[in-house]
């Protein structure tokens, strides 16, 4: 609505006015992402790709090259920088974990790829049988670990740890059965793995709890 012309003037200042100085506008800070999701679908998808060749679902094993790339990139770097945003959350369960296993894929990609090839033929299996037991003793006090947390993460680290042992064993003796058993439970692993990345990612997106973890 237009002003009326019969609205009187302001009174003129009797002294004088300044101005309050202004300040700029404190922009909130910026928050982190959970990145747990991420770190857990890299590896969840790594870990079932390799495992369809360690449970001989997938028989032709010179088709397992493709696991490397994966190793290498999302598995590895992306599981390496979900561990190094958990560190800034101050979680030091999940900085370890991301961390740590992000490290594992890059190392297994370069064991495979320059390594083993430089192995004698009749003695590589027994370096690969104990490079997976030292993983499995450090997957196995994750494990105790996790029996702080919710079920899901409980039953991840276990059946991890298993999978590193069976995977292991089955390298040591040359019993095939027994890495095969290592690869379905590989499988098993990284259906436990996808189940909790996913109801961390509908949690986020969705402002609630989706999906039980126990």
């Amino acid at each position: 609505m237009p002003s009326s012309t019969l609205t009187p003037a302001a009174p003129a200042p009797t002294a004088p006015q300044y101005a309050a100085p202004q300040t700029a506008p404190q922009a909130p800070a910026a928050g982190v992402a959970n990145p747990g999701p991420l770190g857990l679908a890299a590896f969840a998808l790594t870990t079932f790709v390799l495992s369809l060749f360690n449970s001989g679902l997938i028989a032709d094993t010179a088709l397992s090259a493709v696991v490397l790339p994966l190793a290498l990139f999302y598995g590895g770097l992306a599981q390496f920088v979900a561990g190094a945003m958990e560190f800034r959350r101050g979680n030091t369960f999940a900085t370890t974990a991301f961390v740590s296993y992000g490290a594992f894929w890059m190392s297994f990609a370069g064991y495979v790829k320059f390594v083993v090839p430089t192995l004698p033929a009749g003695q590589a299996h027994i370096a690969t049988g104990w490079f997976l037991i030292a993983w499995f003793v450090f997957t196995a006090y994750m494990a105790v670990a996790a029996l702080k947390l919710d079920l899901a993460h409980r039953l991840l680290f276990t059946v991890l740890a298993l999978t590193f042992l069976f995977l292991a064993l089955g390298d040591l003796t040359r019993v095939t059965a027994l890495g095969h058993v290592g690869g379905f439970l590989g499988l098993l692993c990284a259906g436990i793995a996808w189940y909790v990345s996913f109801a961390g990612v509908a949690e986020e997106t969705w402002g609630r709890k989706v999906l039980p973890l126990g």
